[in-house]
């Protein structure tokens, strides 16, 4: 455990570092800590922390700069968070109020990305394929319109392409039938329980209702698991922008939508605020790296992640709350829309 006066300087270099982006020297930490020390006890601290992993001593400079164990202990321990102004807390309820859910999240993103000037990103709701009604439209030329509703107001038009033409008595008979037996199930549940019940129904509306149930879960699972904003802002930042390897890693985990995936399903089973700093995680590409996360809710279960991506060197006592804020209107709002 470091003692008072380690922290103290640990403190004070994480926060010049981050605002002014050059490794810290001691004659800057004598200035800045408040600490009576001489300039050689401070470079005595200094080796200690660097011999524990807490500060690295780039090359080009006699100065110091956080680690990712260094930042990490600052997030955990040593940081103030500071609670966001009012203005910005009125930003966000005015983008956030209930909605059209796919619209909320993407303005939920662009908000994050808007008020960071980093990446803002947002987990779709894990879709459980529950459907609240289903209506067939006879198009013609065998062809058939499914629409289906979610509980949460989603809705979804896809095309049937049917063996004959249907009536639109006997379209209403098929969806009048899953409307009374089935509404509010998942979908592959419904696909279990109809096979025995089709013996009782026309042989040609069964294979309809096959086929749409088929559709339907294809239809559910083809929406992206997230939606990002603001790739371009980390362009500007000059941590990612002086190293084109880095933002080919960057962007990478944006396109290979796995990695990113995992690390906000971490996310969503994590209580409040989770941060990635670096490569700890074992999933972001990057020790210059980090990403703020918090889950959010829909009448009280959790069903996705809100989070910033940006530099290491980030204002975290800024983010965090922003990030924070931002899960909780969400949350308010989607559940306002389901109710």
């Amino acid at each position: 455990m470091l003692n008072d006066r380690s922290q103290i300087l640990l403190k004070t270099l994480v926060e010049r570092y981050i605002e002014d982006g050059q490794p810290v020297g001691s004659r800057t930490l004598s200035r800045y800590s408040g600490l009576d020390l001489s300039a050689a006890s401070i470079r005595n601290v200094m080796a200690d922390l660097e011999e524990m992993g807490f500060i690295a001593s780039p090359h080009t400079s006699a100065g110091r700069i956080p680690t990712p164990k260094g930042y990490r202990f600052f997030v955990d321990t040593l940081l103030t968070v500071k609670p966001l102004q009012s203005g910005e807390v009125m930003q966000l309820e005015d983008q956030l109020h209930p909605d059209n859910p796919q619209r909320l999240i993407s303005s939920a993103s662009q908000l994050l990305s808007d008020l960071t000037s980093f990446a803002g990103v947002v987990m779709n709701p894990r879709q459980s394929n529950v459907f609240h009604h289903i209506e067939f439209i006879p198009l013609g030329e065998r062809r058939v319109l499914l629409i289906m509703v979610t509980p949460d107001g989603d809705v979804q038009n896809r095309m049937l392409q049917t063996d004959r033409n249907y009536s639109q008595n006997e379209l209403l008979i098929a969806s009048n039938f899953f409307n009374q037996h089935y509404a509010g199930r998942a979908l592959d549940e419904v696909t279990l329980s109809l096979r025995a019940e089709l013996r009782d129904l026309q042989q040609d509306i069964g294979k309809l209702m096959e086929a749409a149930l088929m559709l339907g879960n294809a239809s559910l699972a083809q929406s992206s698991p997230f939606v990002v904003a603001g790739e371009r802002n980390l362009l500007d930042i000059e941590d990612f922008s002086s190293n084109v390897q880095s933002l080919r890693k960057l962007f990478g985990l944006f396109e290979e939508k796995t990695d990113m995936l995992k690390l906000l399903e971490i996310s969503r089973q994590a209580q409040g605020v989770k941060i990635f700093i670096g490569g700890e995680s074992g999933v972001m590409p990057l020790d210059e790296c980090s990403m703020v996360t918090a889950p959010y809710q829909v009448n009280g279960q959790i069903v996705g992640t809100v989070g910033v991506i940006g530099p290491t060197r980030m204002a975290y006592e800024r983010v965090i709350p922003i990030v924070d804020v931002t899960a909780k209107l969400l949350s308010s709002a989607l559940s306002l829309n389901a109710a």
